[in-house]
């Protein structure tokens, strides 16, 4: 689906989706619990739908109670399938697939993942490391990871600045082996706060984990995961693009956000005061990655450079990032260099508009939509539909509060 947006400045009160990130844990958690869990104010996002796909692929039951509620059968007391590994289809999703490695592996001895676009591209080593030593076996052929064998409880050591994600995959994973381990971080953490939201998830299920400084890592004691009932916070990653508009000059109330949130992308506030001001700034995303398209829009009309650092992690997302938010850049008539890990935006005083080629990135259309309200010109946005994977009511809302929308 191809889109072309007229200029015009958004009004209104909006409440982002629920958080993505929250959600995966607790569609997890609640399939890991002895009994039934409910979660409310869920979204069926394309990345949570490939995360349900494959709790159903580890014979968890699951159902609908109405629009935006899940009900949760735990699957953990059943036995291993005699009839194979199953065979677990994440989609597009990196945070499933990384989440559910090492769950296969506890539950089911492993399992044969496979998914679309870029997702089999995306760093596996840190898992892979692990398994050679455990005596883990993996092969990847023809888009089909298979990974068999049994993990064990003892000591885990990865690095923290490739992915947070394979610290929550195991910190799910390990309380559902029969005695205690450690995960220990090589280097910094990076993006801490998502696995501070997986401790929390555990937490409220009775799994205990501790976070040790002088380990610079995790400590697991065996548990039973606890059923719950649970509401599905909002996301500050999706509300980052609204944040975007307002920079932008569009006047928009943002409703539902916890300012106590674990989640990191929160910090999108404090970087928006900064670009509010003047003069050149860097801004360092190790902790919030996902942030830098909308950053980058609201940086494109400010007076000075923007330079973003620590960013190389984002060449392995949906698209290079790094180079698909300078071309959406270009093409809307903004000025922009890509570093190996890094991205300078100087600022102009307008967008003159533009075609911009989404790359299948749900973040990348996002943001041109935003940029969109402060161009002379319309936009025209190839593979819209990129943002059914974590925001499907996007443009739903986007017209709500004024945009000018219309599909080509």
């Amino acid at each position: 689906m191809d889109v072309r947006i007229q200029p015009r400045q958004l009004s209104g009160a909006v409440t982002p989706p629920p958080s993505k990130s929250m959600a995966h844990r607790l569609v997890i958690a609640a399939a890991l619990a002895a009994g039934v869990s409910t979660i409310h104010n869920l979204t069926l996002s394309q990345d949570i739908e490939a995360t349900l796909r494959c709790m159903s692929g580890l014979r968890c039951q699951w159902e609908w109670q109405d629009e935006d509620t899940l009900k949760v059968w735990g699957c953990i007391n059943r036995e291993r399938d005699r009839n194979g590994l199953p065979r677990l289809d994440c989609g597009e999703s990196g945070s499933t697939l990384r989440f559910l490695i090492p769950i296969a592996l506890a539950l089911e001895g492993g399992g044969t993942f496979t998914g679309r676009g870029r997702l089999m591209e995306r760093p596996l080593d840190p898992y892979f490391q692990i398994f050679d030593r455990q005596g883990i076996s993996r092969r990847l052929e023809d888009g089909l990871l298979t990974i068999e064998g049994d993990l064990w409880p003892g000591e885990y050591r990865l690095p923290g600045n490739v992915s947070s994600q394979f610290f929550t995959g195991l910190l799910m994973a390990l309380p559902l082996l029969n005695g205690p381990s450690v995960v220990i971080s090589t280097t910094k953490l990076e993006s801490a706060s998502y696995t501070s939201m997986t401790m929390g998830v555990l937490a409220r299920c009775g799994v205990h984990v501790r976070w040790s400084h002088g380990l610079n890592g995790f400590g697991i004691e065996p548990g039973i995961y606890s059923p719950f009932e649970e509401s599905v916070e909002a996301d500050w990653s999706q509300a980052a693009f609204w944040y975007a508009a307002i920079a932008l000059g569009s006047t928009l109330r943002l409703r539902g956000l916890d300012a106590g949130s674990y989640q990191g992308d929160k910090v999108v506030s404090e970087h928006a005061r900064t670009l509010s001001r003047t003069g050149d700034v860097s801004i360092d995303l190790s902790g919030c990655p996902d942030l830098l398209p909308p950053l980058a829009v609201m940086a494109a009309v400010r007076k000075g450079d923007t330079r973003f650092v620590n960013a190389a992690r984002l060449r392995l997302k949906e698209s290079d990032r790094l180079s698909t938010v300078r071309d959406m850049l270009l093409d809307l008539g903004g000025l922009a260099d890509e570093g190996p890990d890094s991205l300078t935006v100087h600022g102009v005083d307008c967008l003159r508009g533009g075609t911009v080629d989404g790359a299948n990135d749900h973040r990348i259309v996002m943001a041109a939509a935003i940029a969109a309200s402060r161009c002379e010109g319309p936009v025209t946005i190839l593979g819209a539909e990129a943002v059914r994977k974590s925001y499907p009511s996007f443009w739903r809302d986007y017209e709500h509060l004024g945009g000018d929308v219309r599909v080509l």
